[in-house]
């Protein structure tokens, strides 16, 4: 089953598309601002390119400085496929396989390109009153910008009336989401970011708050202008969710997990999902999907909790699991035994599929 199982799965991803965490595509892509194309203005902006990367795929500012990637600051031009110029800028592109190496060899946490999809329902308060930033808007290119600069998947609301009126100062720097939640549900996203943006003595400020599943952060940034500020705010986002889906070196062990409820729209997304960790699928059977993966459980319950799904301990499937059934008595009648005839051995019955919950793996299901 599993051969044909597989080719088929593989087959029906490119035509299902995940609703929930988003695959960054252009994650070892960096932009910098160039005042000129200058020889030492270019391998200064290198630099800063080499440091932004780090970043994006470690969330630890202080890795950037730190002695392990001392030689790969000095010439990083061994990580780098190709560069040019767009304008005022340095486009850098980086080989994605030879840069995780070379943070793994440093000894470096990495954060993968599926990363949690961030709705930001962003006001800025300015004199003339309160104007939410929406999807199409100028004001929503500074935000765009800055994502892409920090890695971050980041979605707007399209800022229709209805929405104008459930994105107020009140709502957004309240503790719970609250009508926020509800009116995000339309957009599919992981994570709720709200923002309250003003601008005071010459330059921006922000306080922001985010909600991931249950959990809540906040923080305040600044900036001197509306780019910088959202730069700051998506930085500080970076900085907290990266904690949380990083995979470090040696901080993972081997572990089983059976995903129940699977079927083929949502195979694709678990293998994305799972793709960090290394995930080996060992078996189908009915709706369950056996992996082998290299993560810690902490480190699977948030990457699965990304795809909703929920765990559940292997007590609560052993209680959940049916009595076995009876054998049906045979309807036929027993026929007589010829005595002339040496008797017949019994087959012995083939064994039982052990379905038995097992403590040494880890359940997860929609």
């Amino acid at each position: 089953m599993r051969p044909t199982f597989r080719p088929l799965l593989l087959c029906l991803s490119l035509l299902s598309l995940p609703t929930l965490a988003a695959t960054v595509s252009d994650l070892y892509q960096v932009r910098e601002t160039v005042a000129s194309q200058q020889p030492e203005e270019r391998d200064a902006a290198l630099q800063r390119a080499v440091d932004t990367l780090v970043l994006r795929l470690t969330g630890k500012p202080e890795a950037i400085k730190g002695s392990a990637l001392a030689e790969l600051r000095k010439d990083p031009q061994q990580i780098i496929s190709q560069y040019g110029y767009e304008g005022d800028h340095l486009v850098v592109d980086f080989d994605a396989v030879s840069t995780d190496r070379s943070l793994r060899q440093a000894g470096l946490p990495l954060w993968g390109v599926n990363r949690p999809a961030i709705l930001a329902w962003w006001l800025n308060e300015t004199v003339d009153g309160a104007n939410m930033v929406g999807d199409g808007q100028a004001a929503a290119e500074p935000l765009r910008e800055a994502a892409q600069h920090r890695g971050l998947p980041l979605r707007l609301p399209l800022a229709d009336l209805s929405e104008q009126l459930v994105a107020t100062k009140e709502a957004l720097g309240a503790k719970e989401p609250g009508e926020l939640r509800a009116a995000s549900e339309r957009y599919g996203a992981d994570a709720l970011l709200a923002v309250r943006a003003s601008e005071a003595d010459g330059k921006w400020q922000a306080s922001w708050q985010l909600w991931l599943g249950e959990e809540r952060e906040q923080g305040k940034a600044e900036g001197a202008d509306q780019a910088a500020l959202a730069d700051a705010v998506l930085l500080a986002v970076s900085e907290r969710l990266a904690p949380r889906f990083v995979v470090a070196p040696g901080a993972s062990s081997t572990q089983t997990v059976e995903i129940i409820g699977a079927d083929l729209s949502r195979y694709a997304e678990l293998q994305r999902v799972l793709e960090p960790f290394g995930a080996q699928l060992q078996s189908v059977a009915a709706d369950r999907l056996i992996y082998q993966v290299s993560a810690s459980a902490e480190q699977l319950r948030t990457q699965l909790g990304l795809l909703q799904l929920h765990e559940v301990s292997a007590a609560e499937l052993a209680a959940e699991a049916p009595a076995p059934a009876e054998p049906p008595a045979s309807a036929e009648p027993q026929q007589p035994v010829d005595a002339s005839q040496p008797p017949v051995q019994p087959q012995p019955a083939p064994p039982a599929a052990d379905a038995k919950p097992r403590g040494d793996v880890l359940y997860f299901r929609w």
